[in-house]
């Protein structure tokens, strides 16, 4: 079966954003004040061939911990569906 994952990357929450913090004040610059507090991470899709959903969960968790994320830097979520 084939499955597609969504994988959203971010900095954690407890660390300096840099380029979130630049996006928010342009934000203020631009006259959009109201929007605030902007994050900036990556959004990665992948296409899995497994047998079952669960077998390409663990995948995309691990190509998640070993090459797709910093977990000493960044916190990763993903949704998986079939194709």
């Amino acid at each position: 079966m084939k499955f597609i994952a969504e994988i959203n990357v971010m900095p954690l929450k407890a660390l300096l954003d840099p380029q979130g913090k630049a996006v928010t004040t342009s934000m203020t610059n631009l006259g959009l004040a109201e929007i605030e507090n902007v994050r900036i991470g990556k959004h990665i899709t992948l296409e899995i061939n497994a047998d079952s959903k669960e077998i390409a969960s663990a995948k995309v968790e691990e190509a998640c911990k070993k090459l797709l994320c910093n977990q000493i830097m960044e916190f990763f979520e993903f949704e998986l569906k079939e194709a």
